[in-house]
């Protein structure tokens, strides 16, 4: 039962008009406002997006863009959490909020599906791609046999550089997705030298061998089946902490002309449109009825060193791992931003363009048009908040210290002392908490925390503070951290876990489990039955490599 009384400004939706409304082509958003853990194991609508209520005025605003847009709320059941995120919205501005009647419970029980995992729409995808395209794969034993027999074969890792310094395939070359095509060619020393994409399972590895391949790269290519999780299976080793990262193509270099070339194929070939700055500035004047998203998807140190106006930044080969994670309103406008060579921008849309999220356009931009530097500072809006600071907090011994920082990183170190807590189920047991003093609380940089401590100001009478620059300036400042998983005062079920985070013989039996949940995503789409893919058509490769 909510703990919030009803608000009059929401609708109640039921299933079959949730169901009409997905797709009826307009724009709509729906968020589950329950915590990533949770429905991760507990189960989501395949196109609703993770949007905590932990977290919700912190990440809405960028990822619900337009105040106007229809926007359903979901929870388990339609009860306290989504009451909650209701009032929460109402406040920051939207003005079309419905509330799923019994929530994604009784979605499930009118017929609907409900996913578990991440990101289920985009891994789904990947495996409607390896199925349209036939995109060949070696298993990790005839890579490893390979390899033994002295070929000389390029293994590009598609993930993230940081993914790639945690573990990676010995000799492997860290190019995330979207930049691929940008930088493999300048690592081909022959048209028949050998690639391989690898990913830690599935998606990215199939993703990326087959941009290559839409692409028209002459050379053989083949996804990593299984990707790190059958290499370990198979008793393979895997380097760590290495940072070797495929280089950017010199100007007017042949590797560059031929990633232009390979660019130019993927334009024409999912006819992707291309905008200029006059379209842009239409679209955001528009945006009060359209919803807009400027993405750029160039790399984190070129979005950092100078950027359009108001992008935000969105790795181009995570967006499209994860469109659900940058992208709230479907049917939206997208302009993927990108240098003036526009290969990131090309690579990244013609895969968007075929998931059918949103409508796609990139936009090249030069030099001197990316006068933004770094990250949009967080508006400073807590003059009601009291803070205070590391030092200050050493002598106050009196002092409950409470880390809303996500659970695996209250592991990696936390205040000594200080209590886990997730945010949104923080405000019914606070008066429970140990000692009676005055209530610290600390999030990474302090953001989620001073959120929290306005929660909280309602429901107690202890004295509350916000760490001055959370936990990162207690660091900065020298004072040391505790590890591990003492002082839970909310479950650890805030966030998804991947199958890495398991040792010895869990870890394999949750490889397996991970793998059987993605290959038979394409079957509980199907069953689902809202989503229409538009695949392109099939480029064959040419050679007998295949064989």
């Amino acid at each position: 039962m909510s703990t919030q009384p009803i608000n009059p400004d929401i609708n109640y939706l039921q299933s079959a008009a949730l169901r009409n409304w997905l797709t009826d082509d307009e724009e709509i958003a729906v968020i589950d406002v329950r915590e990533q853990g949770v429905i991760s194991r507990d189960g989501y609508l395949l196109k609703s997006v993770s949007l905590p209520l932990s977290h919700l005025e912190i990440r809405a605003e960028e990822l619900l863009p337009r105040k106007n847009v229809r926007l359903v709320i979901v929870d388990e059941t339609g009860g306290e959490y989504a009451h909650r995120a209701g009032w929460t919205l109402s406040a920051l501005g939207y003005s079309q909020l419905s509330l799923l009647q019994g929530g994604a419970r009784q979605w499930q029980a009118d017929g609907g599906e409900l996913f578990t995992g991440t990101s289920a729409l985009s891994k789904g995808f990947g495996e409607y791609v390896e199925a349209h395209y036939a995109t060949p794969h070696l298993s990790a034993q005839e890579l490893n046999q390979r390899i033994n027999a002295g070929e000389n074969i390029l293994i590009v890792d598609g993930r993230t550089l940081k993914e790639f310094q945690d573990f990676s395939l010995p000799g492997g070359v860290a190019c995330p997705n979207a930049e691929l095509v940008y930088r493999v060619p300048g690592l081909l020393t022959s048209a028949d030298r050998p690639v391989v994409v690898n990913c830690a399972g599935r998606t990215r590895s199939i993703i990326g061998a087959q941009t290559l391949i839409n692409a028209g790269l002459k050379n053989p290519v083949w996804a990593l089946e299984n990707g790190t999780m059958d290499w370990l299976a198979a008793g393979y080793e895997l380097q760590h902490d290495v940072d070797n990262v495929a280089p950017v193509p010199p100007g007017s270099s042949p590797a560059l002309d031929e990633a232009l070339k390979l660019s130019a194929s993927l334009v024409a070939k999912y006819q992707l449109q291309e905008i200029d700055q006059q379209r842009l500035a239409r679209y955001q004047r528009e945006s009060h009825s359209r919803a807009l998203y400027l993405l750029d998807v160039r790399t984190r140190d070129e979005y950092v060193a100078g950027h359009l106006p108001g992008a935000r930044w969105a790795a181009g080969g995570e967006l499209v791992q994860g469109v659900d994670r940058f992208v709230g309103i479907q049917n939206a406008r997208v302009v993927l931003v990108d240098d003036h060579h526009g290969i990131r921008a090309a690579t990244a849309a013609s895969w968007l363009s075929q998931l059918q999220w949103a409508e796609v356009f990139y936009l090249r931009v030069s030099a001197e048009e990316a006068t933004e530097t770094g990250f949009a500072a967080d508006p400073d809006d807590f003059d009601d908040i009291k803070s205070i600071q590391p030092a200050e907090l050493q002598s106050l011994p009196s002092a409950t210290v409470i880390d809303l920082a996500s659970s695996p990183l209250y592991e990696l170190g936390h205040l000594p002392g200080a209590w886990f807590a997730v945010r949104a189920r923080l405000n019914g047991g606070i008066n429970a908490l140990p000692a009676t003093g005055p209530i610290v609380l600390t999030s990474p940089d302090g953001h989620l925390a001073s959120y929290a401590a306005r929660d909280l100001a309602t429901v107690t009478q202890r004295e509350i503070f916000v760490l001055n620059g959370g936990t990162d300036e207690w660091v900065r400042q020298g004072f040391a951290l505790e590890t591990g998983a003492a002082r839970l005062w909310s479950a650890t079920d805030d966030v998804w876990r991947s199958a890495y985070h398991q040792q010895g013989d869990e870890r394999l039996a949750a490889f397996q489990a991970y793998l059987s949940w993605e290959t038979g995503l394409v079957e509980q789409i199907e069953r689902d039955g809202g989503v229409n893919f538009a695949l392109g058509p099939v480029a064959t490769p040419e050679g007998d490599w295949l064989k």
